[in-house]
């Protein structure tokens, strides 16, 4: 059996619950930031302020953050590993592979860290 070693868990099982779950969350987040501003439609900057400065709203939008991250590198890994291959890039796929991995790597780690720092304002 051949193992990727840039798959996130290895086991195609879990990478797939990964990303479903990833998902349900976001898509709860994304639900309560609608409830929230159709509740408030006239929302100002000092409520919204409130609002996400709550340390139960910096935890789920710290759980959303790190969520993205991990659902879209299982989505850019597998289209990697499904695209990017000797066919359509002769013998130096691998190469290209790893180089959009590693680029898609650094780009997911910058959002996380940046947000992360917006979240907790460090």
């Amino acid at each position: 059996m051949v193992r990727s070693v840039t798959s996130l868990s290895r086991s195609g099982l879990s990478d797939f619950l990964i990303q479903r779950v990833s998902a349900l969350v976001l898509l709860i987040y994304a639900l309560c930031v609608v409830g929230f501003l159709l509740m408030n439609p006239n929302a100002e900057y000092a409520t919204l302020l409130r609002y996400f400065s709550h340390p139960s709203m910096q935890l789920f939008s710290t759980l959303a953050v790190i969520s993205i991250a991990a659902h879209a590198w299982i989505g850019m890994w597998t289209v990697a590993t499904d695209y990017v291959r000797e066919h359509y890039f002769g013998k130096h796929a691998t190469l290209w592979r790893l180089a959009m991995q590693l680029g898609c790597l650094l780009v997911l780690f910058v959002y996380v860290g940046w947000g992360l720092a917006i979240i907790w304002r460090l």
